[in-house]
């Protein structure tokens, strides 16, 4: 896993982002750096001892976590960054505790969906907006020409919405929340998704522009609930799923 590519770009002279592919479902991670205090934001870390080696590496101030939501894949590498950083922040939104959250946490976000608040470290500050949809407490962060937007809205599509704690109807309000709100921004800001997916032309970049992104997402497009839920990609029959009808029977979520 040491041996993954990592991309370093610089959107906007105040930051810098690094982004890798690790694992078999195809994730994207993310670690936004400060440039004028040398801190850093990981995000959603699928493997602790390598964004610990990475980082190490860059001998950075300070480091906190941030969790777009509490699926193992986004954060089977948090205990694992802990042993070599035990003194690592984690922040998450409150209503992951709806699915079963029991990792490690310092900070926990309760704003109410469809709404944001602010987060400043180091130099930079980002809204962190809550867009439930696929998990109850899904968060998606904004700032300084770029959008973090994890298993909600990917370049071409949006996450699935059938795994425990998902919710059709709640992702399809996220994303005209979504939609209302990335309208308002320059159209060069770049999205970063929580996966990568091939888009309907069989390209499968790692990030897009808000131009582009608006060109090649359906979802988000979607303004009628009903045509919304005949996207193909919101429910599968996959061993996920029936797992998920399992537990949501057995809590009523």
């Amino acid at each position: 896993m040491l041996g993954n590519k990592i991309t370093e770009l610089n959107p906007v002279p105040e930051l810098t982002i690094l982004q890798t592919q690790l694992g078999e479902w195809d994730n994207l991670n993310h670690v936004i750096i400060c440039n004028s205090t040398n801190e850093a934001i990981l995000i959603d870390p699928f493997s602790g001892e390598f964004w610990s080696n990475v980082l190490m590496d860059r001998n950075l101030n300070k480091i906190i976590i941030i969790l777009t939501h509490s699926h193992w894949d986004h954060t089977r590498g948090v205990e694992k960054f802990l042993e070599s950083n035990p003194n690592t922040e984690i922040y998450i939104h409150e209503l992951e505790y709806k699915r079963g959250w029991s990792g490690p946490d310092t900070h926990r976000w309760n704003h109410q969906p469809y709404s944001f608040i602010d987060l400043n470290y180091g130099n930079l500050n980002f809204e962190i907006h809550c867009t439930p949809g696929h998990t109850p407490g899904h968060i998606t962060l904004i700032g300084h020409g770029i959008i973090i937007s994890g298993d909600c809205l990917f370049l071409g599509r949006c996450g699935r919405t059938d795994l425990f704690g998902g919710d059709k109807y709640s992702m399809w309000k996220s994303l005209m929340y979504l939609n209302k709100k990335l309208k308002k921004l320059p159209k060069d800001w770049l999205v970063f998704p929580g996966h990568k997916y091939p888009l309907d032309d069989n390209t499968n970049p790692d990030y897009l522009n808000l131009e582009h992104v608006f060109e090649n997402n359906l979802a988000i497009k979607k303004q009628s609930y009903d045509d919304f839920c005949k996207l193909d990609y919101l429910e599968f029959d996959d061993a996920l799923a029936k797992k998920s009808r399992i537990l949501k029977e057995e809590n009523r979520l």
